[in-house]
């Protein structure tokens, strides 16, 4: 018979026993065994492998007087499961209340499945503390864990309830850049988390994350106001101590997958397989130590990824292959040199400039043309509707921009949109004709019930109602699923339209064909360009934080175009994010095709007189 009263006296007293003297690196190589589902490396973790992990782990132990530990860093370093050790040390030797905060709440639950249950699951001695998850009051779901003196719980920085449901003395945030600016309306996430740790004055508190833009970027903020710390490490030739730096980054001409680091010193070259050496010798050394004692930083790039992992040459691919496109050359420095973008949005694009850049388009759709979206924004008087087509690398191809007039509260509107919706594209290879094969349409406006009963009725036909977020950035341009109406009950589809201008802005800067390139015909006129360039980014500040955001450069400026483009876009990631859809691979499919032999080819031509934007007055309504 269990005695209740025995397991209550022995956990209290284990509440009170002070808190081990050892660290959280030793544990995680005495405890932590890696899964197969979570791991590229399954089996017993090696703090060796990762030997820049130590000191970071080890300021997390308890026993470190430091309160908050911060790492800036690459991708493909560990940093997470570093952060999954920590957890492990604190349910098996220092339990306490402890919170894990990803970006989303779906994430949180993606992390619990694929991270945190396996890290559970094949660690003895943290399966014996957690109870199983099918036992009957088990205390472990999917994002929270029972376990003696302590509970992990896990949720999202979306979620103002997760966020202040209870007093913790751990704090883990991962991926703070990706954290929306505002959580539910009531705040920054990072610090409505962080005031669940006041009244504890043995708190911890991790926060990691790939930076983002510069000046906007939680973590870089925190970066620099901790002592700013590098991992220095030897030249096996003259033992200079250095940090790792992509201007050391060398290849043979055409053959980046060659690359090969050199030395700032003596300029012998490093190969990927000593790694391992340099590594093992390297240090941490802080480079702003007279900052906040209790606020140790850490910075680390892709280029220390351990041998095996992400090669000087994987980098250096990576590097040829988006260096021509803004958007993915943010997400390169970012993710693999820790660096924040500097970022150029607030500068003006000139609409005159955009002109210039127009093109006879064929009668049938360029050759290299594998998908055609639609995006739909709706005014109190019509419909604006823009037809893009894309091409490897979302090199993209404005079709065709309409205007149909009327009320949208009438049918007759949205029959017309109807026959412009099921338009086909003579394609200039051998191929059948291409329908429009998603549509995003605006619901956020005066007729939000017209758009989602109209979409609703086509959702077998991928027409989605759209709706902008209010949080600002940090939310993906697609989100994972729907959400629903609260009146009607049916799907709408909040949108990341920061971001999604971000990347638009950026690529309308690009000047040479191929990825993220736009094409725009001979008919749109200066109106249609004015619209597409009238908006800029502007930093306003809520409760002390800067926060971007996107607004009319004039009062009263018409914004129409971009917001279509916003939604044709958003339809391309849309099936790229939730239907899998890879457009290189079908571009590669559609270039297998034989071109018809009387195609003509593109021509660049600055036109001489202007064609307005075909405009249609719905039959019925006047």
């Amino acid at each position: 018979m269990i005695n209740y009263d025995d397991i209550y006296f022995q956990s209290f007293c284990d509440g009170l026993k002070p808190d081990p003297n050892f660290t959280v690196s030793s544990w995680a190589d005495n405890h932590r065994i890696l899964s197969s589902i979570s791991s590229a490396e399954p089996g017993p973790w090696r703090t060796d492998r990762t030997p820049y992990l130590k000191e970071i782990m080890d300021c997390l132990s308890p026993s470190h007087p430091c309160e908050k530990v911060v790492f800036m860093k690459g991708a493909q370093i560990g940093g997470t499961e570093c952060g999954n050790n920590w957890m492990g040390f604190v349910i098996h030797h220092a339990p306490g209340p402890m919170l894990i905060v990803n970006p989303t709440v779906e994430t949180a639950k993606r992390t619990s499945k694929m991270r945190i249950d396996p890290a559970i699951e094949n660690c003895p001695a943290l399966k014996e503390k957690v109870s199983d998850p099918r036992a009957r009051d088990s205390g472990n779901t999917i994002l929270m864990k029972e376990f003696p003196g302590g509970v992990l719980v896990m949720t999202g920085a979306n979620s103002a309830v997760g966020l202040r449901s209870m007093p913790i003395r751990y704090l883990f945030l991962d991926e703070v850049d990706g954290y929306p600016d505002d959580a539910a309306g009531e705040g920054d996430p990072v610090n409505l988390a962080i005031q669940r740790t006041a009244t504890f004055s043995n708190r911890k508190i991790f926060m990691i994350s790939t930076p983002t833009i510069k000046n906007f970027s939680r973590i870089e903020t925190a970066f620099l106001e901790g002592d700013q710390r590098y991992y220095f490490v030897p030249c096996p030739d003259c033992g200079e101590f250095q940090t790792l730096k992509w201007a050391q980054i060398k290849w043979p001409k055409g053959k980046p997958e060659a690359a090969y680091y050199t030395c700032e010193k003596c300029g012998s070259v490093w190969e990927d397989h000593q790694k391992a050496e340099i590594l093992r010798k390297g240090k941490w050394i802080a480079t702003s130590p007279n900052t906040n004692n209790k606020t140790i930083s850490f910075h680390l790039s892709s280029l220390y990824s351990p041998h095996g992992w992400t090669s000087f040459g994987d980098i250096a691919q990576e590097f040829c292959d988006v260096h021509k496109d803004p958007p993915r050359l943010q997400v390169w420095t970012n993710t693999k040199l820790a660096e924040t973008w500097e970022d150029m949005a607030g500068e003006v694009i000139d609409p005159t400039g955009l002109m210039k850049r127009r093109e006879n388009f064929s009668a049938r759709l360029f050759k290299n043309i594998a998908l055609i979206t639609a995006g739909v924004d709706v005014q109190d008087n019509r419909l604006e509707i823009e037809i893009v087509g894309w091409g490897k690398d979302e090199e993209s191809w404005s079709l065709d921009y309409q205007v149909i007039y009327g009320d949208p509260s009438t049918p007759h509107l949205w029959n017309d949109l109807d026959k412009i919706l099921e338009t086909t594209f003579e394609h200039q290879r051998e191929l059948p004709n291409f329908p429009i094969t998603a549509v995003c349409i605006d619901s956020g406006g005066h007729y939000t019930d017209h758009v989602i009963n109209y979409c609703d009725a086509r959702k077998h036909k991928k027409v989605f109602a759209i709706k902008g977020s209010s949080s600002g950035s940090g939310v993906p341009i697609w989100p994972p699923r729907a959400s629903q109406n609260k009146r009607l009950k049916k799907p709408v589809y909040v949108i990341g339209v920061n971001d999604a201008k971000e990347t638009l802005m950026q690529r309308l800067r690009i000047l040479e064909e191929g990825a993220g390139y736009w094409h725009f015909p001979i008919e749109r006129d200066a109106e249609w360009f004015a619209q597409l360039t009238s908006e800029i980014v502007r930093t306003k500040y809520v409760k002390g934080r800067p926060i971007r955001e996107w607004t009319p450069r004039r009062e009263g400026a018409k914004t129409e175009a971009l917001d279509c483009r916003v939604y044709a876009f958003a339809a391309l990631r849309g099936l790229v994010r939730n239907w899998k859809f890879d457009l290189n691979k079908a571009v590669e499919r559609v270039k297998e095709v034989h071109l018809r032999p009387e195609n003509k080819q593109f021509q660049n031509i600055a036109p001489t007189a202007p064609q307005k934007v075909r405009r249609v007055r719905s039959k019925g309504i006047y």
